[in-house]
């Protein structure tokens, strides 16, 4: 997986370059979103696997299911890619190039995992506080796990931080062991 990241970080680079000199990053984002999920498909997966098919064939095909999502520019990145033999890695120069994304609009993207359903106003102190705490503009998405029998586990980007009664027991549990 580390090897697949490494190959997709320069075109995520480029991708993303490319749409900020033209001032179309919401719209690169969408393209690579859809083409990842194109990509991930396991049929799709099958046929690009397969040795039969030339670089070609398999952007025709990679087209055929994407053709109305992608503009110009989106298929000869896509052409590109299936020459290098490189349309395997489409997941992952979307993830990569959605971190560039978030970094360059200062934003992060937060999930909440609570033990609890989270009032709106508990929801908008706690994006107050990270915002403060990280300097970006915050998106919360949170999820209920009852299991966590109280407090919460945040996650945003590398951080994690978990509040939790669960982890904090599990943190006691491994100190009084040690």
């Amino acid at each position: 997986m580390a090897e697949l990241v490494t190959v997709a970080r320069p075109y995520a680079k480029a991708v993303f370059q490319y749409a900020i000199e033209n001032n179309q990053l919401s719209e690169w984002s969408e393209m690579l979103a859809f083409a990842a999920a194109v990509a991930k498909d396991p049929d799709m997966v099958e046929m690009l696997h397969k040795p039969q098919f030339t670089s070609g064939q398999k952007a025709d095909l990679f087209y055929s299911v994407c053709s109305e999502k992608l503009t110009e520019a989106g298929k000869n990145f896509i052409y590109q890619l299936a020459q290098s033999k490189r349309l395997i890695i489409v997941p992952q120069i979307s993830e990569l190039y959605e971190l560039l994304k978030a970094e360059q609009e200062k934003t992060v993207d937060v999930s909440v995992i609570a033990a609890y359903e989270l009032s709106d106003q508990e929801e908008a102190k706690l994006s107050e506080t990270l915002q403060k705490r990280l300097g970006r503009e915050v998106k919360i998405s949170s999820e209920v796990d009852k299991s966590l029998l109280g407090g919460l586990v945040i996650r945003a980007g590398d951080l994690v931080i978990d509040g939790s009664v669960r982890g904090k027991l599990a943190k006691l549990s491994e100190h009084l062991k040690s």
